[in-house]
């Protein structure tokens, strides 16, 4: 269940990436505070992202999936517990600083230079002067 605060922010923010991305925020967060751990930094984006598409923002389904019908069943209490135990049992450094700029980096070689330069770009126009 996300937060108010998180589900505030992302009612403000314009875009669905950019409301999605204050709920990968909020997870990366919680990973941080020790609520539960991630394998690595993609499975604590896609927990993220999964948040976000169950808060209504509208999303592209998973990559190799289709986008699920309007499911008004309760989750399996059995099967979300287990989950909850399997990511408390991870560690921590998936959301480390370190992690989430590799994966970042990854992520923008696989989307081409033109992309990245674009990205760059922007990232420099956005800079606090300093």
């Amino acid at each position: 269940m996300p937060e108010k605060e998180t589900s505030r922010r992302a009612q403000k923010a314009k875009t669905p990436s950019t409301q999605a991305g204050e709920y990968v925020r909020e997870e990366i967060e919680h990973v941080r505070e020790g609520k539960h751990g991630a394998r690595s930094a993609k499975q604590a984006i896609a927990i993220g992202l999964s948040k976000a598409r169950r808060a209504g923002v509208k999303l592209p389904p998973p990559p190799g999936k289709k986008a699920p019908k309007a499911a008004g069943r309760k989750p399996n209490p059995t099967r979300s517990r287990a989950s909850l135990r399997a990511l408390k049992r991870e560690g921590t450094a998936a959301a480390s600083h370190e992690a989430l700029s590799r994966q970042a980096h990854g992520s923008a070689r696989r989307r081409g230079s033109a992309n990245l330069k674009r990205a760059a770009r922007k990232a420099a126009r956005t800079r606090r002067a300093g």
